[in-house]
């Protein structure tokens, strides 16, 4: 249980992370302000984190087989993730890299159950 509380707020500050890089460079805030619009999608998200059901099983959102985001809120965070996704080995080196990693391990897990 402790392991899916630290990978949930794990996933929280990288969320956090990526909406803050995206909201500093689109919308001109300074860094450790967001704009209410991106604040508003930071809360969502951490709040969609903090009830995820599937936290134990999955890697990440984009993988998961429920969609639990608002259509609204869903092209939201895809924007700023296509935005903020490749710039994140500037600014987070470690946590680009393990995302990487996990990507391939989920893609292969997932042809092998095909």
């Amino acid at each position: 249980m402790r392991n899916v509380q630290s990978k949930r707020e794990r996933e929280k500050r990288m969320v956090t992370e990526m909406i803050a890089l995206y909201c500093r460079k689109n919308h001109g805030t300074k860094k450790g302000v967001l704009c209410p619009n991106c604040m508003e999608l930071t809360q969502y998200a951490c709040e969609r984190c903090d009830k995820c059901p599937f936290m134990e099983t999955k890697t990440f959102c984009s993988n998961c087989k429920v969609h639990c985001y608002r259509p609204q809120m869903r092209e939201k965070i895809r924007t700023v993730m296509r935005y903020a996704g490749p710039r994140m080995i500037f600014h987070h080196p470690a946590a680009a890299l393990r995302h990487v990693y996990e990507t391939k391990k989920e893609k292969i897990r997932l042809e092998k159950q095909q």
